[in-house]
């Protein structure tokens, strides 16, 4: 009986994974049970986080054979690499952000931005928290400049552009950057609106914008094949991101083929969400995420949204001054983030308080598209000036 039991303890202590579970495990598991309650009882983007909080779970579980190894065909354990490290390419080649763009093109209606030209800035204005808070991180001697960009860019309120950037830039800083985006993301409801409230006068939300253009079809079929041509010209290394995000809207205006927008509406872009949400996971172990440096990040991304938000919103009232006669509501500035279209539903909900009858949604998206490609722009400026140092 004691022989038994020994070989049993032996079992336990030896062949198991039990021997491999550390305290910073234990706190991690608490972290993604933290997560999973926001993706699933709060629904707090859980297209993303929820995948993100698997891998995090997998990642600090004793999963090693998911990256080191596996069973081969003759039924012999062999040190090939595990299923997750090819996975995990689609992060390390750049292949899962791009295709992801592609998905939000073919989601996306540029038609707000062409008829109304000039939310283009607003968009442009909400980048100021993006290279506030990379110049603020730089400042506070913790980060190199890489790192600090691909912190800043958390304030662009676009998960694959922080994931792509930071892979450039920051790879060991992945896990806790897209998590602070996705996270802050789901949290545009309650972070915009005091930000909007404190930066506009009642007789501002008020305002009443003009109807916006019908756009025709020729309009948006030539739209993004102009916008990848100037992008890419200007800012080459953000070609990945934004060739897809026009591809996927051109194939969405053509009108000829909708099986390829369909198909880049639902199966390409759910399945690239699975896989990169928990290779991101993956990438949190415990001794990476459990520093304090996560902790400044985390605080900093907040900066960097609230500051992008106040700046779309201050850019539409210096708009006002230079053109009264056709005032913007101040409120579709703070849209200028990248979470579509979440933003722009805030900057509706929010003027819908001060005036139920103005309806903002369609005005807010000009700018709301415009800060997708904004911040593409960002992304591809600070990979062409900081790659390689």
């Amino acid at each position: 009986m004691i022989t038994i039991l020994e070989e049993v303890r032996f079992m336990l202590v030896n062949d198991t994974g039990f021997q491999y579970i550390t305290g910073s495990m234990l706190v991690m598991w608490g972290v993604c049970a933290v997560l999973f309650y926001l993706a699933i009882k709060k629904q707090y983007e859980p297209l993303l986080l929820l995948p993100i909080a698997f891998g995090a779970l997998l990642a600090n579980l004793p999963t090693k054979a998911l990256y080191d190894g596996g069973w081969t065909i003759d039924g012999m354990f062999h040190p090939t690499a595990g299923l997750y490290f090819f996975i995990s390419q689609g992060i390390n080649l750049e292949l899962f952000p791009p295709i992801i763009f592609l998905g939000v093109g073919a989601l996306t209606d540029f038609g707000p931005l062409i008829a109304n030209p000039r939310t283009l800035l607003l968009g442009g204005a909400a980048q100021v928290g993006v290279f506030a808070t990379m110049f603020c991180a730089v400042a506070s001697g913790m980060f190199t400049l890489g790192e600090s960009a691909s912190i800043g860019i958390i304030g662009g309120a676009d998960g694959p552009t922080s994931i792509f950037l930071a892979n450039k830039l920051a790879i060991h800083l992945i896990g806790p950057i897209a998590v602070a985006a996705y996270t802050y993301m789901s949290l545009v409801p309650l972070i915009q609106p005091p930000i909007m409230k404190a930066l506009t006068s009642d007789a501002e939300r008020k305002i009443r914008m003009k109807s916006l253009r019908k756009v025709g079809k020729l309009e948006r079929v030539i739209f993004p094949l102009v916008v990848m041509v100037i992008c890419i010209m200007v800012v080459p290394d953000a070609s990945a991101l934004v060739a897809m995000l026009m591809l996927g809207n051109l194939l969405r205006e053509s009108g000829v083929v909708d099986r390829l927008v369909k198909a880049c509406q639902n199966e390409i872009i759910n399945v690239t969400t699975i896989f990169l949400g928990t290779a991101v996971g993956m990438t949190m172990h415990a001794d990476i995420f459990l520093r304090p440096t996560t902790l400044v990040i985390i605080s900093m991304g907040v900066v960097a949204f609230g500051l992008s938000t106040a700046g779309g919103v201050l850019m539409a009232k210096i708009m006002n001054k230079f053109s009264p006669d056709n005032p913007i509501n101040p409120l579709i500035g703070s849209a200028g983030v990248s979470a579509v279209p979440m933003a722009a539903r805030v900057s509706q909900t929010v003027g819908a308080e001060y005036d139920p009858q103005n309806h903002l949604l369609m005005h807010a998206m000009g700018p709301n598209v415009a800060g997708v490609i904004g911040t593409a722009v960002a992304a591809g400026y600070m990979i062409s000036r900081l790659s390689g140092q």
